[in-house]
């Protein structure tokens, strides 16, 4: 799961790069990364927050939001970090569990119920991986066509 989440990070990372319309300004925030420095406001003092990623992704990607919270919840020190012995599930709300559920029945062709568990979507990570994955690459080659990343 923290392999995940690292993962839709740099998605939602560059799904925000895609959406400035000032290429200079985005030229900038990947310098800042390369060179591991924070991103900032264009025009503006204050870091760009996960949460304000995350929340203009969700409008690409309605799944975004909650892959990203679910994942959050393994990488923070959590009560999900004892998944061998209770199921992390359980500490999800109902409509949460049943829109993640939603999700993965229709991205991934499975039949879930609205209660499901972890252990039903534990063997579906790596095919979640490789859509977030496959995705990341092809808007990387957006900002690659873009000039960007050269």
């Amino acid at each position: 799961m923290p392999i995940l989440r690292q993962e839709l990070d740099s998605l939602v990372r560059v799904i925000f790069l895609l959406s400035q319309a000032d290429r200079s300004y985005r030229s900038a925030l990947i310098t800042d990364s390369v060179n591991g420095r924070p991103w900032t406001k264009k025009g503006a003092k204050g870091r760009i927050r996960d949460r304000e990623m995350v929340e203009l992704s969700k409008y690409l990607f309605n799944w975004a939001r909650n892959v990203y919270q679910f994942g959050c919840a393994f990488i923070h020190l959590s009560n999900f970090h004892d998944y061998a012995t209770r199921d992390p599930m359980e500490s999800v709300s109902k409509a949460d569990r049943a829109t993640i559920a939603s999700y993965l029945n229709y991205y991934h062709s499975v039949e879930l119920g609205p209660n499901v568990t972890f252990s039903e979507i534990l063997p579906l990570l790596p095919k979640v991986f490789e859509k977030i994955s496959s995705n990341l690459d092809c808007y990387l080659k957006v900002l690659e066509e873009d000039g960007d990343l050269s």
